[in-house]
């Protein structure tokens, strides 16, 4: 009985959903900062990492500039939300069941 009761909560354990880390957010390499960032299943050094390796890609074409292909082999989507003057973006990425979310303001 002990062990189908141990059994159980392992099962249980394991078909929860992964929890999203709040992790800190690094140093924005320009003009502007990152507001957020979360994980899950990616640890937070990790996650700090490809935020910084993502923003390389969105402005390799200038400030204002998109990523459009993968980072890493993760798959992005970005929302944003502009005025002239400031860009403030929120941007999902996978790669399987890992996800990193993060959101930025950037000066244009």
């Amino acid at each position: 009985m002990r062990t189908l009761l141990v059994s159980g909560l392992l099962l249980l354990a394991w078909a929860a959903p992964a929890q999203a880390a709040t992790c800190k957010a690094p140093e924005y390499p320009g003009e502007g900062y990152f507001t957020s960032l979360t994980a899950t299943k990616v640890s937070c050094s990790t996650a700090s990492r490809f935020v910084v390796k993502y923003y390389k890609c969105r402005t390799k074409t200038g400030p204002t500039g998109r990523c459009v292909k993968r980072v890493d082999g993760y798959s992005c989507t970005e929302t944003r939300h502009s005025i002239p003057t400031e860009i403030n973006g929120k941007v999902t990425c996978k790669k399987g069941s890992r996800r990193i979310v993060h959101t930025y303001q950037q000066n244009t």
